[in-house]
């Protein structure tokens, strides 16, 4: 995160683009973004523009056959470069931990429930995970959640499910499904808490990076653009996610690679648990490591190795080999 001055902002204020995906919930949360803004900045005008990424136009293979290099990014990132826009909004967990040249993190906001939640059919709403019968049909596109549930619950059967959050909730209530995983945030910042049945514990899922925050990705050396975003940025969950996010990029995982996590801070202790998981969900290698917030990338890249050591390099050796194939 690089520092600003105040002198930045006594330039003439000008109009600030911001690009966004076309989904109702990016739509959400990139107008958040905004409001917040145009708050702390009233003499300066924030304009959003939307567009669809190759994340949101195919949506009739599964996330792991397409890779995820910049699958929900690179569209906005191209309009970044050419100079169209001044920054777009993420999901953190969408964004690459590897970015374009000339492009930076510009900020981390505070961070919603990073968990994720289980929504039930109707004729299911008795009933938990865990008491779901054998052979209901659970609805998931994250291959990360897919090996944790495995392993936990190997009597259930999984199928994968595309398409935005409402679209993913239209195939529960249809039947198509009997429950469906989804991430607590995005239900919360869509009002629409009410279907959370159950949030997962982090024994039995470990969250995507990143999850629950968001992320503003802006050139790199853009002083104004890094002074107006400076507002926005959350220490304690900027701390959290450079710890996952240095994990994640030690590994060279991404939305097709079954890696987990969770990270608890206590005063200036940080505590970063990490998975990595077979897609059988057969083998789970897991631990923590423990530090400063200081030193939360480091964190990250320490048990990154660690999990190396004890068993993880196989595992990712196979479901990438899988992936090429």
């Amino acid at each position: 995160m690089a520092s600003t001055t105040p002198s930045v902002l006594s330039a003439p204020t000008r109009t600030v683009r911001i690009v966004s995906r076309k989904s109702q919930l990016a739509l959400i949360q990139t107008h958040w973004v905004r409001d917040e803004l145009q708050k702390h900045f009233p003499n300066f005008t924030f304009e959003v523009q939307t567009m669809e990424t190759q994340g949101d136009k195919v949506l009739d293979v599964s996330l792991s056959k397409i890779g995820d290099k910049g699958l929900f990014t690179q569209e906005l990132e191209d309009t970044m470069l050419r100079g169209d826009t001044d920054f777009a909004v993420h999901s953190l967990k969408d964004l690459p931990t590897r970015l374009p040249q000339g492009l930076m993190l510009g900020c981390i906001t505070e961070r919603e429930n990073p968990a994720d939640a289980l929504v039930v059919h109707e004729k299911h709403k008795d009933k938990t995970l865990a008491t779901l019968p054998e052979g209901a049909v659970i609805g998931t596109s994250s291959l990360r959640r897919l090996a944790q549930l495995r392993h936990h619950y190997p009597h259930l059967s999984f199928k994968d499910i595309r398409g935005n959050l409402n679209t993913r909730l239209r195939k529960l209530d249809e039947g198509g499904y009997d429950a469906i995983i989804l991430a607590a945030a995005g239900l919360n910042r869509m009002d629409m808490s009410d279907r959370i049945h159950e949030i997962l514990p982090s024994e039995i899922s470990l969250h995507a990076v990143g999850q629950g925050a968001l992320g503003i990705e802006c050139r790199e050396g853009d002083e104004e653009i890094l002074a107006l975003l400076k507002v926005l940025s959350h220490a304690p969950t900027t701390a959290r996610c450079l710890a996952e996010r240095a994990f994640l990029r030690e590994l060279e995982g991404g939305c097709q690679v079954p890696i987990g996590v969770n990270t608890v801070l206590e005063g200036d202790t940080l505590t970063l648990t990490g998975v990595v998981a077979s897609l059988d969900g057969q083998r789970l290698v897991k631990n923590a490591v423990q530090g400063s917030t200081s030193e939360a990338e480091d964190i990250g890249i320490r048990l990154a190795r660690q999990l190396r050591a004890e068993g993880a390099q196989p595992i990712l050796d196979e479901i990438i080999a899988a992936n090429r194939s």
